[in-house]
Formats: structure tokens, sequence, C-alpha cells
């Protein structure tokens, strides 16, 4: 019968310092072990590093041990060795295929009942936590204010007990606490997404363009009824859009070069899409709103594609109709699968972001959809909703981090 293999877990604490790893490791070579596995973390210049090493068996721990405990003594840090048998380790091994999920958790300032609630849920499902990674800087203590992001991620493993009911808990304890809960497969497609797909109104901007030109056109409050009655789901949107459309008739066309040039862009757009194009992800706007609009947007924020409705014009005054097919919910879904194949790239590559019921079939389709400050009818039916900070929290959950994030 073999010998069972020596493996033993260093753990060491303490403040870092340049050249502490490479002292403790440089010991460990000299004795020709095996690394199983490492892992560090350094909280405020505290330091948190785990060792897993398998002794030789030509060596002898304890002079391995001795030498790590009087360096670590000298580099003014606390060691301790813990032996862990081979039927654990194998163990650990075997489990190493589960699932993976990433968490992330998203809020203006990061509270323990923030990461209590959270983590509940969490074990609940009968996930382990492997790492949790704070993605945005640090906050300073007196400058919390609407435009502060506090996210941090969790990297888990294994199957939830009930998928369904995970998501429904992460919702209610979102909307309870008021904070931004994700949950994403940790696979090759959430590190690999190429294209995202904004609605317009309501999304990238905050309001509802048709209702600006409808206040200008002295039937304000009837559109916005229609128009709120649409994105609740109760009324066809084609419909309600021919309906809407038709109160404008004899309106002028420079309102719309008005509207456009105090459009009230949406918080962390600008800081969103500067960062996508530094990293060569394409962009679309699919809107059920007016192409004029969309062209505006396009040139401010570096938009790649506009798709949306054209309003038909005539003498200098809308006529009361629209050009070619009306961009409604299933034409999103079918523009969205037109630009992925475009673009040479999978559907799971792809996310769109809307907050209306017509969004939701590209929400669903999309490999990440994502419901943003939307309609609670729209918020339970997509996969992850984001409705306490702004747009440039979608860069958080691709895995970005503030240091990666030039544009502010």
């Amino acid at each position: 019968m073999s010998k069972e293999k020596e493996i033993i877990l260093l753990n060491i604490s303490g403040e870092d310092k340049p050249g502490l790893t490479t002292q403790l490791t440089a010991i460990l070579a000299q004795n020709q072990v095996n690394i199983l596995d490492i892992g560090q973390a350094v909280i405020h210049e505290d330091l948190g590093l785990g060792i897993l090493f398998e002794v030789p068996a030509k060596s002898e721990t304890h002079p391995i041990l001795k030498d790590l405990l009087f360096k670590a003594y000298e580099l003014g840090v606390n060691v301790k060795f813990t032996p862990i048998k081979e039927s654990k380790y194998t163990e650990w091994v075997n489990h190493q295929g589960k699932d993976r999920y990433i968490v992330t958790l998203l809020a203006r300032k990061l509270t323990a009942e923030h990461l209590s609630k959270v983590t509940a849920v969490i074990a609940e499902q009968g996930l382990n936590i492997d790492f949790i990674s704070r993605l945005s800087g640090r906050i300073p203590l007196h400058e919390i204010n609407t435009n502060t992001r506090a996210v941090v991620e969790f990297s888990v493993r294994g199957t939830p007990k009930d998928h369904d009911k995970m998501k429904k808990d992460f919702i209610t304890l979102a909307g309870e606490i008021g904070i931004d809960i994700a949950f994403q497969e940790d696979n090759i497609y959430r590190r690999s997404r190429r294209l995202i797909c904004f609605d317009m109104d309501s999304t990238l901007i905050q309001t509802e363009v048709i209702d600006e030109l409808a206040i200008r056109a002295g039937v304000g409050e009837q559109v916005i009824q229609i128009t709120e009655s649409a994105m609740r789901g109760e009324i066809d949107f084609s419909e309600s859009f021919k309906k809407r459309v038709s109160l404008l008739k004899g309106l002028d066309e420079s309102v719309m070069k008005e509207i456009a040039e105090k459009l009230p862009i949406t918080e962390g757009a600008e800081r969103l899409f500067a960062t996508l194009k530094q990293y060569g992800y394409k962009t679309a706007i699919l809107s059920g709103g007016f192409t004029y609009f969309g062209h505006h947007l396009k040139n401010k924020l570096g938009v790649d594609y506009v798709f949306a409705n054209e309003l038909e014009i005539k003498d200098g005054k809308l006529t009361g109709k629209h050009k070619g097919d009306i961009v409604d919910g299933t034409r999103k879904a079918e523009l969205l699968k037109l630009l992925a194949f475009k673009e040479d790239i999978h559907l799971e590559q792809v996310i769109a972001v809307g907050d209306g019921s017509n969004d939701l079939p590209m929400l669903q389709l999309a490999g990440l959809g994502i419901a943003f400050h939307a309609k609670p009818k729209v918020k339970a039916s997509a996969k992850h909703a984001i409705s306490n900070i702004g747009l440039d929290a979608i860069l958080y959950l691709l895995g970005f981090r503030d240091r990666d994030i030039t544009a502010n």
C-alpha cells in the first residue's frame, strides 16, 4: 500500500509588503514542493495568502515548516500550517467540475445588511462562495451621493436547489433593501459578450420622446396615457403607436431639433459607451421611438447601429403618419438576431437592455437581458434587472472594475 501524500495548507496573514510572497515561496522552491492551489487577497494593506502544497516523498516536512516559520518571523507576519488528508484533497478535485455562477451586488452604498441577506440566499440554495471581489472603487466617507457606486462580485460554485425560487428571492430582496442583484452562469459567453442592444426612450434617455412631441402639439395628456398603457403591456404596441403618431399631425419639424438638443441622457450612459467603444464592443439602438432622435444619440454617444421608426414629414410638418414597418417588440427581436448574424456572434454573446413590455422579446432572446428601471411586469419577466444605479452598471456585469474604466 502506497504511503499517503503529505499535503499542507499554508495560511499567511499580516501587513502586506513587497517581496513577501517571493521570500516565502523561495523556501518552497528550494524544497521542490508542488503547488496545488494558491489564493491571495489584500484589504487595506492587510494580506491574506493561502498556499496548498504537496511535500515531495523524498523531502522531510519538518525542516520546510521550520524555515517558513523563521522567515515569517523575520517578515513580521503570521503563519498557520494545516495538514490536509489526501482523501479530502481528492474530494476537492472531484468537485471542481461543478457549475459556477457570478452573483453581482450593485448599490449606491454597501452595508452589512446587504451582504448578510444576499449571502443568505446563496447559502439557502446550497451554493459555496469561492471568491468575493470589489469591482467599484473605494467610496470616500463623506461623499456618498446619487452617483456613487458600490459593487461586489461573488464567484459561487454548485447547482441551485431551485433556480426559479432563487431568482424570485433575489428580486424580492432587491426591492426590499434598495439594491440590484445579478445572477449569471460563469461560462465562456459571460466573458465574451460583443454586442449590446438598447431601447432608447426611458432607457438611454430619461423621457419618452413621443410624449415630449405630444406636449408641444397640445395633446400631451392624451398621448402620455396611451404610452403608459402600452409600456405596461395593456394594449398592443403597434396599435398604440399609430394612435399616438396620428395625434402629432401638423406639428412643425423644427420642434424635433429643439427636443433633441435637450434630451436628458440617462446616468452612466456616456461612461458606458466610451468604455464599450474603447474595448471594441458593438452597440445598437433598437427603438419603438423615432430615427431622428436615435441618430442624434448615435452622434453623441458613438452608437454603431440605429433602428427605429421614421415619421413622415411634408412641407415641414408632421403628417400624423410613419414610414415603413413599425419597430415593435417582435421587430426588435428580429433585428437583434440579424445584428448577431452580421457581427458573426452567438446570441449568448448579445446583451439587450430595455424598460417596456415591447422590449421583452429581445430581452428574453439575448444571452443577457437587462430590465433597466423597468415596469414591474418587465422586471419580473427579464433575466436581470437594474433599478438603483445608472446604465454603467452593465460594465460591472461584464466583469469590469473601476480601474479598467477610463471614462467617467
